[in-house]
């Protein structure tokens, strides 16, 4: 059977000294196309502007810290602890999801403490760019031949050469597709309901249906993690059920208090 090859070069262009990867040019895309996201939706919500560019801040650093430490620790940590130098070589690779999640959510917190702003109200409204994120990150990955899937022999399988000649489930694009259907999700809930008014319930279900999917996607993903675990299930999937829960518990609670409302 023919399959997809796929042997792109990760620079997407060289002049000189100057090098620009697509990891980081659709990386840069996601923040753009995200902050303009959160610019309508604040000016749907006659919020002041001005104070996104503020939140992008926090959120980059929130997002690039926790997931290289979410790597680092979650994925790999016997390499890190004994060179922890290594932890700040981030053009190295290697950024996990799980922890740049909990690394915006802390920034977050932050920034609205800072800010005076209703944390759950701001998390439910980022939670569906996070989504649009998310997309773009998990393309970044697909053409950088990275977090590749299983061998297969499915008729969309692709052969990611720059690892090897065996057929691959492009794991990537299945998250990045799932992604895809959240962001519609959300927005359309976002815009013709009023859960955006029940505060953790957008949240809520982001974390039910990302996670949901991470759990699936995950069982058709080679092994990540550099070390094994004496369970069925692997890294990753160990990491989602906690953010499952947490969102199974926003919605509840926010049913719980739009009832009682």
């Amino acid at each position: 059977m023919s399959h997809f090859i796929w042997n792109i070069d990760p620079v997407l262009i060289a002049i000189g000294p100057l090098t620009i990867h697509w990891y980081g040019a659709l990386f840069a895309s996601a923040i753009f196309v995200g902050l303009y996201f959160m610019k309508w939706i604040f000016i749907q919500e006659k919020q002041p502007v001005d104070k996104l560019d503020n939140l992008l801040m926090y959120a980059v650093i929130g997002i690039v810290i926790g997931a290289r430490l979410g790597h680092c620790l979650f994925y790999d940590p016997g390499y890190y602890l004994a060179n922890p130098l290594k932890i700040l070589a981030i053009w190295e690779g290697g950024l996990a999801s799980h922890g740049g999640g909990l690394g915006v959510i802390i920034a977050v917190y932050f920034y609205c403490k800072r800010h005076q702003q209703d944390l759950l109200w701001l998390l439910d409204r980022l939670a569906i760019t996070t989504a649009l994120f998310g997309i773009f990150v998990r393309s970044a990955n697909f053409v950088n031949s990275e977090i590749i899937g299983k061998v297969t022999d499915v008729s969309w399988a692709v052969v990611f050469q720059r690892i090897d000649n065996l057929p691959r489930h492009p794991a990537q694009l299945y998250e990045a597709l799932a992604y895809l259907i959240i962001f519609v999700v959300l927005t359309l809930i976002y815009r013709s309901t009023s859960a955006k008014n029940n505060r953790g319930m957008l949240l809520g279900l982001f974390l039910i249906m990302t996670f949901t999917a991470r759990f699936i996607v995950e069982f058709f993903k080679q092994q990540q993690a550099a070390y094994s675990i004496e369970v069925s299930l692997n890294t990753g999937q160990m990491l989602s059920i906690p953010f499952f829960i947490i969102g199974i518990y926003l919605v509840l609670s926010s049913t719980k208090r739009m009832t009682k409302g």
